[in-house]
């Protein structure tokens, strides 16, 4: 019904979580790659347990080959018109939250890697596909702010090194958050993936399921 989309996961553990929550809700995972662990990897199948066998995977060399084998390109091997409706970019820099989306069947929720997120510029390029799940501030969540901080920057992912000047460049509708308002605090992937896909499956009325 879904599409679960993990751009360069890094941790098997939460990719093996989220193809048994793929299994169940019957949705399709999609690993594009370079990944940090192989599909072979011991956590990964602990954390899927037996539901990695029963799991609709694919594997994708980079995004334009995600884009081409999915029917989501136009000729010049960019998002087409109809693939930036089907595709749900979830980041902490986006306004619209996740339960103003709309979703329908077939959808593709994309999450980035759980050191950096999505490329700015793949944000840059469909503002009006990007999502976020609320969260509170860095100030009200982490007595040791700092020393997250300090962690951050070191994998990339700090406010000093996101200038975020991919987003101000196209940002004209205020799609994305001010830029000066980095948190370093986030959700668990698979957490974050499970939330966004059960809000898609409700809004489409959890066919197939039991829904109480």
């Amino acid at each position: 019904m879904f599409n679960i989309v993990l751009f360069e996961p890094e941790i098997p553990s939460n990719t093996g979580a989220i193809g048994r929550t793929c299994v169940v809700t019957g949705a399709r995972l999609h690993l594009i790659e370079p990944l940090g662990f192989s599909v072979d990897d011991k956590k990964l199948k602990r954390a899927g347990l037996a539901y990695w066998e029963s799991l609709d995977v694919t594997t994708y060399h980079n995004w334009q080959d995600f884009l081409q084998r999915n029917g989501l390109a136009d000729r010049e091997g960019d998002v087409s018109a109809e693939g930036a409706h089907r595709l749900h970019l979830l980041t902490k820099k986006a306004r619209k939250t996740y339960v103003q989306a709309q979703y329908r069947e077939g959808d593709f929720l994309v999450f980035g890697k759980e050191s950096a997120g999505l490329p700015e510029r793949l944000l840059a390029d469909l503002p009006d596909s990007c999502e976020r799940i609320p969260m509170l501030p860095d100030d009200q969540t982490l007595t040791n702010r700092e020393e997250w901080s300090e962690r951050a920057d070191a994998l990339g992912g700090g406010s000093s090194v996101l200038r975020h000047d991919a987003l101000m460049r196209r940002d004209i509708c205020g799609n994305f958050v001010d830029p000066d308002d980095y948190r370093i605090s986030a959700l668990n992937l698979a957490n974050s993936a499970g939330i966004v896909l059960y809000e898609a499956l409700r809004q489409i009325g959890f066919p197939g399921m039991d829904a109480g």
